[in-house]
């Protein structure tokens, strides 16, 4: 971690993380999450963070980073923030603003994270950022792009995917061959539902546990929810997951009563736009 984002989240720390937040249970939302961030520390991180360099080298081909270096370093201030809050605070986290119109976040393994500017310029506040970030990071923390991978190429359940992809497949065309396709595959189908829901669970936890408003991440889901189906910008977000109003649904039952009397947290409004802008 640099200096700034070391002393940005000493400063956090002390302005919005209280006991509260610290106390929070993230089991109960989490899942199966946690089982899965148990079983990565057997595995190599320089081997996952191979796969992950490879597949956000796929997305900057399609979209470069936007060319604004207060706003880049802004929002990897955000994400740096909520990702130090879950079970995996040690990956090399980077974050990053696509200079594409199309409204979509994307992670890759590894810590790789991105936001398009069209999605960007439909947010209101930090803290719907936040929440944002948080829903790509419980994608890695779980490992979700991973497993997708695995299933794509066929692999059994047992098999050691990064082992047999990454490091060892360095210089060997049909391996590598092998991986990208499986990740073009996962880029274009998207996770399975039950990967989204439990990011979103994942997300609206992380965000609390930073000091965020947690329902940032359902007042995303409402805009998007709002929008016309047909708009173009929509694509490849409504082909690759579920429903806005079905991942709402499944928070609430999800969430309950959990996080009721955190809805004051905050959202930084003035301080997002500013940096955001027009």
């Amino acid at each position: 971690m640099s200096r700034a984002g070391l002393r940005w989240a000493l400063l956090g720390l002390v302005l919005i993380a209280g006991p509260a937040l610290a106390q929070l249970d993230v089991g109960k939302l989490f899942g199966a999450a946690k089982k899965a961030v148990d079983v990565v520390t057997t595995k190599s991180v320089d081997e996952e963070r191979e796969i992950g360099r490879q597949w956000a080298a796929t997305l900057l081909g399609a979209a470069p980073l936007v060319r604004d270096e207060a706003l880049q370093q802004y929002v990897n201030r955000v994400g740096l923030w909520v990702a130090l809050q879950g079970e995996r605070p040690d990956l090399a986290w980077r974050f990053g603003v696509l200079d594409s119109p199309n409204v979509n976040a994307f992670a890759t393994p590894g810590g790789y994270i991105f936001v398009t500017r069209g999605l960007l310029l439909r947010l209101r506040n930090e803290a719907e950022l936040a929440g944002v970030l948080a829903h790509e990071i419980g994608h890695v923390v779980a490992r979700h792009h991973l497993n997708a991978i695995r299933k794509a190429q066929g692999l059994s359940l047992g098999a050691d995917l990064l082992s047999e992809f990454a490091l060892k497949g360095r210089g060997d065309e049909t391996v590598n061959e092998r991986l990208l396709g499986g990740v073009r595959e996962v880029l274009t189908r998207g996770l399975d539902k039950g990967d989204e829901y439990a990011a979103d669970r994942i997300g609206v936890v992380l965000a609390a546990r930073a000091g965020y408003d947690p329902f940032g991440l359902p007042s995303v889901l409402q805009t998007l929810q709002a929008m016309d189906a047909q708009d173009s910008t929509l694509a490849l977000m409504f082909a690759t997951h579920p429903r806005p109003d079905a991942r709402l649904d499944a928070l609430d039952k999800s969430m309950g009563t959990q996080l009721d009397g955190l809805g004051t947290l905050s959202q930084a409004e003035a301080r997002f736009l500013a940096l955001r802008g027009p």
